[in-house]
């Protein structure tokens, strides 16, 4: 199973720059969203939007009251990919994807997330 950290980027002059900082320091940023794959899934390729997670007041949990309820198709596509292969094998990533996206905004409907899977927990009778 490939380690992938996989980062979805704005291109070059798009909409809402002044909009997308870094929670932690407030500084700008072209970074969209990132996560880490470790499945056999194969790239996003041109043409993909990355999901857009949502949190809708009214469906909120209380059990988990800033987990995100709904998502849906984001508003950006992706244009092209690049991914590099570290020099050296074991430092986390197997590959690093850059995915470069245009705003191309759609009426993407929400959808529900599904519900949470709690793990079954079994017992050895011994």
């Amino acid at each position: 199973m490939m380690r992938r950290w996989i980062v979805f980027r704005a291109d070059k002059r798009q909409p809402g720059w002044q909009d997308r900082k870094y929670a932690h320091t407030g500084s700008l940023t072209k970074t969209l969203g990132e996560h880490y794959d470790c499945s056999d899934t194969p790239l996003p390729e041109v043409g993909y939007r990355p999901p857009e997670f949502i949190k809708v007041e009214q469906f909120v949990d209380a059990e988990y009251p800033e987990a995100k309820t709904h998502h849906r198709l984001s508003d950006w596509e992706v244009t092209s990919v690049e991914t590099y292969t570290p020099d050296i094998s074991g430092m986390g990533f197997d590959m690093i994807v850059i995915c470069y996206c245009k705003y191309v905004p759609i009426n993407a409907a929400l959808q529900p997330m599904p519900e949470r899977q709690m793990p079954v927990k079994q017992t050895v009778n011994v």
